[in-house]
């Protein structure tokens, strides 16, 4: 039994574990990949589909669907992604009868990249919502019939942004699905599905990338040179989608900024330490936030790897403000503020205002270098 598996980065749980299931021919009706945004998950689904497949038919056979399936050819598979609202669009409209003729363009165009780099994010304008009418179109999708292919698959790209009504459509087909059909919903944050959907499905945590992953992806599938993508690579947790905004955003501008915000903090100047993080946060807030807050958390690891005199640091031009930390605080514990940090980007799913998450950050960093003394008092 031939699985193939290349070209998916890492995810070796998840790996396995489809695996078995296809080896003991006991495929859930549908699955939850979930975990942070660029790991792998949409392609893992598409490999997924063309492996069912390809276990089943020749090889001859094999190659033509498991073609069909890579240009999300239906009815062989059916791509579920969020869309823009057309003009006098109602309900009861498909869902790209009312796009303009532009945006009809720009999302085949966005398709076009994504079927050629399967890593590919597709951005369309607008796009905020899975509509209702894309989740009633999987009935006509159902309706197909063909002999050549057991398994058939529907993929919902970034499921959570489905509304109540297209989740309830949704859940009419999960209770009750064709044989041969299976369901994968991709999403950062399955928390915003319905627990009756999350219930029928069965979840699949994914990983975050390791940086060797990370930069073998940025550098066999986006054409970063190798010596860019080591240097995002540590502060994109392990994300795909972060490495490639940090790659957009300038990276030595971030690590200057991110030393402007920990001076700010620790000297208590609190209203510039915030101006500093507002000024990363006018686009993409939740986003260009958690990557502060990895920044942040990499500059306090080189910290302690200062302690032990290490060869090499990310921050490499700013040693000089690891050495200063360490003469004014040679005793001070990291950990629970490494800890504090962690959860900080955890939480940032739940739609938690960022400026408030920002304000106990700097609040977190400046009671670092409060005199124990100070502290007692505070407490009294």
């Amino acid at each position: 039994m031939n699985i193939d598996w290349n070209g998916i980065y890492g995810q070796e749980s998840v790996k396995n574990i489809l695996e078995r299931l296809i080896k003991n021919s006991s495929i859930p009706h549908a699955f939850l990949f979930y975990g942070a945004n660029g790991i792998g998950k949409e392609y893992t689904a598409i490999k997924f589909a063309q492996n069912l497949n390809n276990c089943l038919i020749t090889p001859e056979e094999s190659e033509k669907i498991s073609k069909q399936i890579a240009t999300f050819s239906e009815p062989y598979i059916k791509y579920i992604t969020p869309l823009p609202r057309g003009k006098s669009e109602t309900d009861t409209s498909g869902p790209f009868e009312k796009l303009s003729a532009e945006e009809n363009e720009l999302y085949h165009e966005e398709l076009a990249k994504k079927i050629q780099n399967p890593y590919y994010k597709i951005r369309v304008p607008k796009a905020t919502q899975i509509k209702i009418s894309s989740i009633r179109d999987i009935k006509k999708y159902l309706s197909f019939n063909f002999s050549d292919v057991k398994y058939r698959v529907v993929i919902l790209s970034d499921a959570h942004l489905m509304n109540e009504e297209a989740q309830n459509a949704l859940l009419k087909n999960l209770e009750e699905p064709p044989e041969g059909i299976i369901f994968i919903l991709c999403t950062p944050f399955p928390g915003l599905l319905r627990e009756t959907v999350r219930s029928r499905c069965w979840s699949i945590p994914f990983q975050p990338l390791k940086e060797s992953e990370l930069v073998k992806l940025l550098v066999n599938k986006f054409e970063i040179s190798k010596n860019e993508a080591s240097q995002v690579a540590p502060f994109a947790g392990g994300s795909l989608s972060s490495a490639l905004n940090l790659l957009d955003q300038d990276i030595e501008r971030l690590i200057d900024k991110t030393i402007y915000i920990l001076r700010y903090s620790f000297g208590r100047k609190y209203h510039s330490a915030l101006m500093e993080i507002n000024k990363l946060l006018e686009e993409n807030a939740v986003e260009n936030l958690r990557i502060v807050i990895q920044m942040i958390i990499t500059w306090l690891k080189d910290v302690q790897k200062f302690r032990f005199r290490a060869d090499k640091y990310f921050f490499e031009k700013h040693v000089e403000t690891l050495e200063k930390f360490n003469t004014r605080f040679p005793d001070l514990k990291l950990n629970d503020i490494v800890s504090k940090l962690d959860r900080f980007a955890s939480v940032l799913k739940n739609n938690i205002n960022p400026n408030l998450i920002a304000l106990n950050i700097i609040f977190e960093l400046a009671s670092l270098t409060i005199p124990k003394k100070e502290k007692n008092r505070a407490l009294v």
